[in-house]
């Protein structure tokens, strides 16, 4: 019952977070990577990816990959923009107009079918509006940049900022509108009636809606550009609309369907605060990408938790009428289903707060800074367990990078192939990241398994290679490819080695490697909560270290 109140509230609080960890986190399948014989010589299979003193060189593994068909990913944000349409439908600058254009299109001598046609071109007039939207913001900053948005730490925090101003406006502190001028040239025109005057009727909806609907639309935006997918905004904007257009379409056909809708009231504007909360819950995401990708160091798990604690208790106070806002109605008493979303939320609210002094949070785990910036965790403390690796204070990185679980971790690749080749030992190489949702959830839910854990501490040197990470190289680590950029950065560096050796900008993404020779010993494998697959994808690297010795 605990994991379904949990995962109840984490489908409607960040299936929009979801949706970008789908696309950032998974670009690449795993099963479309096939080893090739490149007739590689001799003398080039004792070289792999990376020298640090030298150019990068050439991995002896080559591998192919046909272009990633983005269906999942792209489903996941439209499944996103869906929800988001929908849940704009209940804001009250939307829901009372609803009845109203409805009526527009029964009214007077049409007959059904016309009034249909009628209603279902505003609809189609509402998607291809939004759906430009998102186009623009392609065509604005292109499929590499809005790749790159991800782990830049500039729009991040441009990002956390926005959100957080959404999250105001939807508390009501202020409106965010567009100027009267542009709502009054769109009603002007939408007046002179025809199809024209319809598509204008739609534009005037998009306008005066804005001021409830532009948060839902930024954030949808935010998380669709951030994806790095080409028509991931558009995408987006397409489920958004998709979603608004339905009801008017529906009821324009079962006109006496209206009859059973909510009357306005109080709860609109509820709803419309409730997604302020759930604004400022979803920007700190965003300021802890910062924060870790540039070592700030000072929004570690336990803050982060913190002000999730409060958001989520400040939350299910206003549900339960304990606090108000000044544009609030007067609450007499809680409707059942207010009373239970109170519930699922002060739950929720409860079950974080043990993560305070360490405890997992197995369900939320991937959106949280990692385990290792908790500054007091009580399950080390009250086992008196001390990391199980050997001592890496000594190790290059160590100062930046924490190991999880206390794991035999090395974060240079040529340090750690050198320990592995000394200690006899296979090689995993882990391209993460500070942003990757999907990397945290792996190393919670998959590598705290029993079996696995046990394989990762005696028979694996783990190699972690932060491709976001935006620290500065020394100057003699600085290298240029052969395109001639130059990588100046630890993330860069790695990104590059991923890229150009591997095909592929997915993380997390494992490649078992022999230590000896620096070759791949099977498939390179990505995100797998299986726990019993994933040990056999590392059990199938095993065999062929253990054969090739």
């Amino acid at each position: 019952m605990k994991s379904f109140i949990v995962k109840l509230l984490l489908l409607i609080v960040l299936l929009p977070a979801f949706a970008h960890a789908q696309e950032a986190d998974t670009l690449l399948k795993m099963d479309e990577l096939e080893f090739v014989d490149g007739g590689i010589s001799e003398a080039s299979t004792d070289s792999v990816v990376v020298d640090t003193a030298q150019n990068l060189k050439k991995t002896v593994a080559v591998f192919t990959a046909e272009e990633h068909p983005e269906g999942e990913s792209l489903l996941g944000i439209f499944l996103a923009g869906l929800l988001g349409g929908f849940t704009a439908l209940l804001m009250p600058c939307i829901f009372p107009m609803l009845p109203l254009t409805v009526s527009f299109f029964t009214k007077g001598n049409q007959n059904k079918s016309q009034s249909f046609i009628r209603a279902l071109f505003y609809g189609i007039s509402i998607i291809v509006i939004y759906v430009v939207l998102g186009l623009a913001v392609t065509m604005i900053f292109g499929s590499d940049a809005l790749n790159a948005l991800s782990t830049n730490g500039i729009f991040n925090f441009f990002f956390f900022l926005m959100l957080v101003a959404f999250g105001a406006s939807f508390l009501g502190a202020f409106e965010i509108n567009l100027p009267s001028s542009w709502v009054n040239k769109m009603d002007a025109k939408s007046d002179k009636g025809g199809w024209a005057g319809i598509f204008f009727m739609a534009a005037t909806l998009a306008l005066v809606s804005f001021s409830c609907t532009g948060p839902i639309i930024g954030t949808l935006l935010v998380q669709a550009a951030t994806s790095g997918a080409l028509l991931g905004p558009a995408i987006g904007m397409f489920g958004f609309s998709f979603a608004l257009a339905i009801p008017f379409a529906l009821f324009a056909l079962f006109p006496s369907a209206m009859k059973a809708m909510p009357k306005s009231g109080g709860w609109l504007n509820s709803v419309k605060v409730v997604l302020g909360f759930l604004e400022l819950a979803f920007a700190l995401k965003f300021l802890s990408n910062v924060d870790l990708a540039y070592h700030w160091n000072w929004f570690d798990r336990e803050i982060f938790l913190s002000l999730w604690i409060v958001i989520f208790g400040l939350m299910g106070l206003y549900l339960l009428g304990k606090i108000k806002f000044s544009h609030d109605s007067n609450l007499p008493h809680l409707s059942v289903l207010r009373t239970f979303i109170a519930i699922i939320v002060l739950s929720f609210t409860v079950y974080m707060i043990p993560g305070l002094w360490g405890a997992p949070l197995k369900s939320i785990s991937a959106f949280l800074p990692p385990q290792s910036t908790q500054d007091f965790d009580l399950n080390q403390v009250s086992s008196g367990s001390a990391p199980h690796a050997t001592d890496v204070s000594k190790r290059k990185y160590s100062d930046l990078f924490h190991a999880p679980l206390g794991l035999n971790v090395f974060f240079d690749y040529e340090e750690g192939m050198e320990y592995a080749k000394t200690h006899n030992k296979m090689v995993m190489l882990d391209f993460t990241g500070h942003a990757c949702v999907n990397c945290r959830k792996m190393e919670a839910n998959v590598w705290t398994d029993p079996q696995v854990l046990s394989f990762l501490r005696g028979n694996v040197v783990i190699i972690q290679l932060y491709v976001d990470d935006r620290t500065e190289l020394a100057v003699e680590d600085q290298q240029k490819t052969s395109s001639g950029k130059l990588l100046k950065t630890i993330g860069s560096k790695w990104s590059y080695l991923q890229s150009s050796q591997f095909e592929s900008n997915s993380q997390p993404f494992y490649v078992l490697m022999n230590s000896a020779n620096r070759q791949v010993l099977v498939k390179p494998k990505g995100a797998d909560y299986d726990a019993t697959t994933y040990l056999a994808y590392l059990n199938e690297g095993l065999t062929a270290f253990t054969l090739a010795k």
